[in-house]
């Protein structure tokens, strides 16, 4: 067994009773089996990884990573910002519904919003040309929510007029005309940058958030990789 010290914050906090606690935890327990332990203690918490994220030694971790003996722990809920715009940032396996989205990110001084969507393609000119059956997404959670949320930080950095944002990536099996990730900015006007911050969610989400797909076609199935090596300015 190894000793760890595991604090609360902000909700989790109200919600655990605590600020914080003492634990013995098994040889080579990671972050998921920590979770189920503190589940079970503390039935209260909120067992999405959208509610709950997790830093270990003051590092973000994630549900593979071994926890060190000794290690401070700590649990809280996305990093508010100091924005009280809406943000709203997934990955799921359901249908996006546009209509929701809006709902999340239109406040009543808004008047416009900017929504990028991604679909398959079921047929590429580009190159040598082809035809897709169907693409496979996966996602590395909860890391890739967590860089969806620095990419809305940084579109709140650049485009300060910017009110609601939200990027969301459906991952799973999705035909032809799917839709597949949804990037959507809103604001008081037009112009005030919503086109621009759509297309760099876009752009960004393509660069540092880990996502992946797999096409098929009747050529055969092959995963489909970028060339963008993310540098320490993008951490």
């Amino acid at each position: 067994m190894k000793p760890v010290t595991v604090l609360f914050f902000a909700t989790l906090k109200d919600k655990a009773g605590t600020t914080g606690i003492n634990l013995d935890l098994p040889e080579n327990c990671n972050v998921f089996e920590l979770k189920q332990i503190l589940f079970q203690r503390f039935p209260s918490l909120p067992q999405s990884s959208s509610s709950m994220l997790v830093a270990v030694n003051q590092q973000y971790a994630f549900d593979r990573d071994v926890i060190p003996a000794g290690a401070e722990i700590a649990l809280f809920p996305p990093v508010s910002g100091g924005s009280d715009f809406p943000t709203s940032v997934a990955v799921t396996a359901d249908p996006l519904d546009l209509d929701q989205l809006l709902g999340k990110i239109t406040l009543p001084t808004t008047g416009a919003v900017c929504f990028f969507s991604g679909v398959v393609r079921g047929i590429t000119h580009r190159d040598e040309g082809h035809e897709t059956q169907r693409l496979e997404y996966e996602a590395y959670l909860p890391m890739a929510e967590a860089k969806m949320r620095q990419v809305a930080e940084e579109i709140r950095r650049r485009w300060p007029k910017v009110e609601g944002i939200a990027i969301v990536q459906r991952i799973g099996k999705l035909l032809p005309g799917t839709p597949t990730v949804l990037i959507a900015c809103s604001a008081a006007h037009r112009d005030t940058g919503v086109f621009e911050a759509a297309r760099y969610g876009i752009d960004r989400l393509k660069e540092i958030v880990p996502i992946w797909k797999k096409e098929f076609s009747s050529q055969g199935e092959e995963w489909v990789e970028g060339g963008y090596i993310p540098n320490p300015n993008d951490w």
